[in-house]
Order: C-alpha cells, then structure tokens, then sequence
C-alpha cells in the first residue's frame, strides 16, 4: 500500500480496527525507551472497560494459601522498574511468502517500555506453591467469540502459561509503563511482563493467576501460538515462547531514495531472549559480503540494543539490497531461510531492505 494512504492513529500504522491493533512505524525508531504514544498495540478482543476500585487480582490452584488482593494492595508490594523488549510473535508476518493470515505486521509490532511492578515471585511466594506444581496461567479479563473452526464455541478468555521456573525468577506484574498507569491499550491496570518471551505471553487486563500441576493446553497455548518441532518422522505443536534472535534496519527505509557517492547512515535495533547482543553486521550487497556495525548505548538484559553502520553509497546509480543480521552471546545469529514449520510466527529470517541509489 503506498505510503500515503496508510491509515495512521496517534502516528501508527492501523492494522486493524476491531479489535484494535496499531504498529509503530519502525524507521521512526529514535530512543531506546519508546514512547507510549509510539508502542504498538496487540489486542484479541475488545478493550474491557476495568473499574481500578473493583478490580481483583486471584492467586489459585496449586497453592496452600490461595488469595485475592485489590488494587491499592498490590501497589503496597516491593516494586522494581525494568527496561524490557516486547515483541509480537507475528512481527514481519507482512514480509512472509506465499501470503498467510493474521495481523500484516511489517517491522514494528516491537518496543521497548520502562516496566514498573511487583515480581510475580512475592505473590508465589506468599501463596505458597506446592511441590507438585508445573505452570503458572494468566488469566485476562478481555474476552470474546472467534472465527476459527478450530476454536471452542462460545465466547473465550485471553490465557496462556508460563513454565513455574520462568514465572519465579523474572516475571513482573506490572502496573506502570513509562513512569505512567498502564494505559487501557496495553493492558490496565495490571499486566504481566514475560521478558525475554513473545509479547502473547505477557498477559494484559490480569485477573487471576493459576498455578497448575500440568502442562496448559489453552487455545492461545496449543492451537494458536503454537509452531511445529519435529522428532525424526514426528511432527507436535509447541508453544511460541522464546524471542528468536534478530536486528532490524530502521533507516533507511524500504523503497527509500539514498544520495549517491555520499555517506549514508544505516541504523537499527537487535533483539535476543535471555542474551546479550553481541556483534550486528550489515551488508549493502544483498548479502554477499558483510561488515561490522557499532553497537551503541549499553546492553540491558532482555531489551533491544540500537546499533549503526556508516555506508559509503555507490557512484553508480540504480537498486541496492541493505541487510542486517545478529548474533548473541550464547552463539545463535539469524537465519538466512525461512523456517516454514514455524508457520506465521517467529519470523527471523534475513530481512532485505531496497533502497535506490539516486542524485
């Protein structure tokens, strides 16, 4: 669609009304934190109406001492502030051939907030966990009919689980982004923080929480948001959890014009789970050959890391292929190929960026 006649709300992209999901323009890429006004929006159902006096928060299931707090109790916790990296897990669907259904997302269903909130540890702990339990669910409180076949009939709650281990050590429950009350759009007033995980896990609109003795077999966990793993001969859903490792060209853009023989900045942000970003490259040659970009700022765990490379652009004019790539510190660099068992998620692949060498 030609530039002009996207739609935009507040300054991102409308990838759908209803229910409402918004992207951020990746080449306005500036800030490390980004902007509420600027983070993307993901949402399955109708943004629910919560009244913040009424709403409880219930910690249940395998646990010796189950609870509700309210609001106000929640906030009385010890808090921490991080900076994390969310990520949908259909992010560069839009890029995928042949086409596939579900939210277009080109390269901004990703952004960087200031989380504040209480650690989902000092809840399980307070509730008590018994020896047996495995998963912990979130619950939220939007809710809805869906248009799949496949999905149950009736109207279904937003839930998806999280291995026990994962929600004890860095799990928040957070109800301030950016020093602000979570606004309604990204989950109000309290929502789970998963970092390092596909935004579908960091549940928005809480309402309970449910520690479980076996695996979660929810629609969001086995028949959406679920790829193929193959064993030999075998092929079994699994859920979507980890970020997959990727760098993401900002400027410049795709279809962009580039001065010729001149000198052209080339900058992005890079992104892996439970890692640190440890060398980006990028190749103006379509991928041929490829140098080392400079990384900026400081590595923060599970946030993005901004990285630039300074390009000599050609004396000849016509077409050139821009590509990045990243590699973390446990190793892994992103793929050149597309995985298709991963089917419309956990896109990583080489994306290349055309640009036109121009007076």
């Amino acid at each position: 669609m030609p530039e002009n006649h996207i739609q935009l709300r507040d300054g991102r992209i409308v990838r759908s009304e209803a229910p409402l999901n918004l992207e951020m323009p990746f080449k306005t890429v500036e800030s490390f934190i980004t902007p509420t006004k600027s983070f993307y929006v993901r949402t399955h159902f109708p943004i629910p109406k919560i009244d913040r006096d009424a709403w409880w928060l219930h910690m249940e299931g395998e646990v010796e001492k189950p609870f509700a707090l309210n609001y106000e109790e929640l906030l009385k916790l010890e808090s921490l502030t991080v900076p994390v990296t969310l990520e949908c897990a259909g992010n560069n669907r839009h890029f995928l051939e042949p086409k596939v259904k579900g939210v277009q997302w080109e390269l901004g269903a990703v952004g960087t907030a200031e989380w504040t909130g209480v650690p989902l540890s000092v809840l399980l702990h307070r509730a008590v966990v018994r020896p047996n339990a495995r998963e912990v669910v979130f619950e939220g409180v939007d809710h809805g009919m869906l248009d799949d076949p496949k999905s149950p009939p009736g109207e279904l709650r937003y839930s998806r689980s999280i291995p026990l281990e994962k929600a004890q050590r860095d799990v928040l429950l957070a109800y301030r982004m950016n020093g602000n009350d979570v606004l309604p759009e990204h989950g109000f007033p309290v929502r789970a923080i998963v970092p390092g995980w596909y935004a579908m896990a960091s549940v928005k609109w809480l309402q309970r929480i449910i520690v479980t003795d076996r695996p979660f077999a929810g629609y969001y966990q086995t028949l959406d948001y679920a790829y193929w793993k193959r064993r030999e001969d075998t092929a079994e859903l699994s859920p979507v959890t980890e970020l997959q490792v990727k760098a993401e060209i900002a400027k410049p853009s795709q279809n962009e014009t580039v001065p010729v023989n001149s000198t052209m900045r080339i900058h992005g942000a890079a992104w892996a789970s439970d890692a640190e970003i440890v060398r980006v490259e990028v190749s103006t040659d379509g991928g041929s050959t490829w140098k080392e970009a400079t990384l900026l700022g400081e590595s923060k765990a599970n946030a993005w890391r901004f990285w630039e490379f300074n390009w000599k652009t050609p004396t000849a004019l016509g077409k050139q292929t821009l590509v990045a790539r990243a590699t973390d510190s446990l190793g892994r660099t992103q793929p050149v190929h597309r995985d298709p068992d991963r089917g419309t998620y956990m896109i990583n692949h080489l994306l290349p960026i055309e640009v036109t060498v121009a007076p």
